[in-house]
C-alpha cells in the first residue's frame, strides 16, 4: 500500500473536517476523490500530501508513520514520493515552460544543465516537447496544467495527487489532461485526482465519495 489511513480525523479549532476516514490505496491505483464543496476533499488531500497533519488516526505514506516523522523528514517524504497539482498551475509568469518544471529540482541540488536537461524530457512525456521555449501567457489553460503535470512528476515520484485539475479548463482542454494522468497512472504511477466533476469520478477504475467530512462510500466505478 502507498496510503494507508485507519481512523484518521482533522480538526480546526471547533470544526471538524475529516472524520474517522479508512482508506487504503494500493500502488498503481487510479482514484478519483469526489463530494461536495466543503465535504473534506481538500483535507483528505492535506492529509495524504502530509500538508497537514491528522488530529487522530494512523496516516502511512510509503509505508512511513507520518506522525512518527519531523518536519525535515516529512520535506524529505513529500519531495520524494509525492507530486502535487493544484487547480491554478502557480507558474511563473516571466519563465518559459521549461525553466517553470526545472524550477522544481531548485532545491535537490542539481546543476542547471541537468534540471533543465530533466524538465525537457518531462515536458515530452507529458506532450510539450514542442513548448519548451514558451512563456505561460503564450500556453494555453490546458498547456500550463500539463506544464505543472510535468513539474510535479519531474523526480518520478510514486504518487501524484492532484487537487482539481480540470476546475479551470474548457472540456476539451480537461480531456486532455486526464488523458495525461491515465497515460502516467499506465506507467506506474499512483494518482490521486480530487474532483467535483462528476464525468471525471465515474470515468477511473474507483471512487471515493465524501459527504460531510466522511467517506460515505469507496466504489470500484470502472473496469
Amino acid at each position: 500500500m502507498i496510503i494507508e489511513l485507519a481512523g484518521v480525523a482533522k480538526s480546526f479549532g471547533d470544526v471538524t473536517a475529516l472524520r474517522d476516514a479508512d482508506l487504503r490505496v494500493r500502488r498503481g491505483e487510479l482514484v478519483a476523490v469526489a463530494g461536495p464543496s466543503g465535504s473534506g476533499k481538500s483535507t483528505l488531500l492535506n492529509v495524504i500530501g502530509t500538508l497537514a497533519r491528522a488530529t487522530a488516526g494512523t496516516v502511512r505514506i510509503d509505508g512511513w508513520d507520518v506522525a512518527e516523522l519531523d518536519d525535515d523528514e516529512l520535506s524529505a517524504l513529500r519531495g520524494g514520493t509525492i507530486g502535487f497539482v493544484f487547480q491554478h498551475f502557480h507558474l511563473a509568469a516571466g519563465t518559459t515552460a521549461v525553466e517553470n518544471v526545472a524550477d522544481g529540482l531548485l532545491y535537490r541540488g542539481r546543476p542547471r544543465a541537468e534540471r533543465l536537461r530533466l524538465a525537457g524530457a518531462a515536458m515530452e512525456r507529458v506532450g510539450l516537447g514542442h513548448r519548451l521555449h514558451h512563456r505561460p501567457h503564450e500556453l494555453s489553460g490546458g498547456e500550463k496544467q500539463r506544464v505543472a503535470i510535468a513539474r510535479a512528476v519531474l523526480g518520478d515520484p510514486p504518487l501524484l495527487l492532484a487537487d482539481e485539475p480540470t476546475g479551470a479548463l474548457d472540456s476539451r482542454s480537461g480531456a486532455n489532461v486526464m488523458r495525461v494522468l491515465r497515460e502516467l497512472n499506465a506507467a506506474g504511477t499512483t494518482v490521486v485526482i480530487i474532483t467535483h466533476d462528476h464525468g471525471i469520478a465515474a470515468s477511473v477504475p474507483r471512487e471515493v465519495h465524501l459527504k460531510d467530512g466522511r467517506i460515505a462510500h469507496d466504489t470500484l466505478v470502472a473496469s
